[in-house]
């Protein structure tokens, strides 16, 4: 009879980590899409805001480069950090002017903040 070869548990966690990095860069950039294409939601949220339209590209363009830095091992925890400042920004706007989701911001935000700690090893070896 055949057995199956188990995984490690090294490898799996590898594989896990990755599925991490590739939904947050996905969910990230398909944000930072909506919010480059100028969809009436996105304007209007940035409108609420009070910090301009040019605020709603600056956000994008850091989402992008964050998601981006994210797929590279060496500078995934940068990026990681670099989407945890984005979903503390949301957070706060959402809890202030826009009086919204949270739930989302705070999904998010933890998602990204576990694959920074479990990418900073990665980083110091960089450094």
């Amino acid at each position: 009879m055949a057995t199956i070869p188990a995984r490690s548990p090294r490898k799996l966690g590898t594989i896990l980590l990755w599925a991490l990095k590739i939904f947050l860069a996905l969910v990230f950039t398909a944000a930072a899409a909506a919010k480059l294409s100028g969809q009436p939601m996105m304007v209007a949220e940035f409108g609420k805001i009070g910090l301009g339209q040019g605020f709603r590209n600056l956000t994008a363009v850091i989402e992008i480069v964050s998601a981006g830095l994210l797929l590279w091992p060496r500078t995934a925890f940068v990026g990681a950090l670099g989407l945890c400042g984005i979903c503390a920004g949301a957070f706060a706007a959402q809890i202030g002017p826009l009086h919204g989701d949270l739930i989302h911001v705070v999904v998010l935000g933890g998602l990204a903040a576990l694959a920074a700690w479990l990418s900073r090893s990665n980083f110091s070896r960089a450094v």
